[in-house]
């Protein structure tokens, strides 16, 4: 099944230092209304079964996103909305909100929480919307954005105090925070594979990864193309037969960085999204890369 980011505005009512969906541009896009619901059945169109509301802060256009969430369930689209639970300071605005979207066919809340979130909106906001999930019986998690450092320990303890539903995540150092210092972490040699939904902006651009696929400014290597240039189902196709794209996917991206000749004991220090940024943000280790694309299939056990 085809799934798909979509980023209906860059508009955020908070400013994280860690953010990965930020710009250095200053001004925030919306995407016209009209035109992302002709999107939308463009996409259904082309077999997509799931749409996640990201980028920025969804709820800044809480209509207009509840009426896009109505159009996909009324042609089948599982859809989720990302957050920062701003609108949840109360019990009942909480309630309110979350029964609007149920309403309207929202799938899946998910509920972004981290200790630069935090600085912004308080944490009890999050609290308020996953009770009211709870209580409404719409399915949500709690999305913690760590970099794994002993400062996050009393952000993670809430949530387990709480007995919230919560999957940690990695930092990206992409975005505000690729000015933070790397944290080097030892991880076990995994694959790191990567099943790649595409992201797509406000201005149509569209990118073949959701996480920090267009802050690759020197190759542009999961750049697709525009909607107003190509089709859906076209830019699917572009990044479907493209071998690395592929690759990403099934081999994952340590096999690749040993294949490109990273040493194992430097490739365990990164995790999955830098060790994407290390090799397809080189322009030098791309070019070889897409020289040598034949081999690297064959690089298997």
């Amino acid at each position: 099944m085809r799934k798909l980011a979509f980023g209906y505005s860059t508009r955020c009512n908070i400013r994280c230092e860690h953010c990965v969906a930020v710009e250095d541009r200053v001004d925030s896009r919306k995407m016209d209304h009209d035109r992302a619901k002709e999107i939308i059945v463009e996409m259904a169109q082309a077999g997509v079964g799931g749409i996640s509301f990201s980028a920025g802060e969804p709820f800044l256009y809480f209509n207009d996103i509840a009426a896009l969430v109505h159009l996909c369930r009324q042609i089948g689209i599982y859809t989720r909305m990302v957050t920062n639970s701003f609108w949840a300071k109360t019990a009942e605005s909480s309630d309110r909100h979350v029964s609007e979207l149920k309403t309207n066919g929202l799938c899946q809340l998910r509920l972004s929480y981290s200790r630069w979130h935090q600085k912004n909106v308080s944490r009890n906001n999050v609290l308020n919307a996953a009770r009211s999930c709870q209580k409404i019986g719409l399915n949500y998690f709690v999305s913690f954005v760590t970099d794994f450092s002993k400062a996050d320990d009393p952000y993670e303890q809430f949530l387990r105090d709480h007995g919230l539903l919560f999957f940690p995540e990695p930092l990206i150092y992409a975005g505000r925070a690729a000015a933070f210092d790397r944290r080097q972490i030892l991880t076990d040699y995994q694959s790191n594979c990567c099943d790649m939904n595409p992201y797509l902006t406000p201005d149509l651009d569209m990118y073949a990864c959701c996480d920090a696929g267009s802050h690759f400014p020197e190759t542009q290597f999961f750049y697709l193309g525009n909607l107003n240039d190509h089709g859906m189902e076209q830019l699917f196709v572009k990044t479907e037969t493209n071998r690395l794209h592929n690759l990403i996917r099934t081999m994952g991206i340590t096999a690749i960085a040993s294949f490109s000749g990273m040493k194992a004991r430097d490739i365990i220090t990164y995790s999955k999204c830098e060790l994407c940024r290390k090799l397809f943000n080189s322009p030098e280790t791309l070019t070889r890369l897409r020289a040598d694309v034949s081999q690297l299939e064959a690089w298997q056990r």
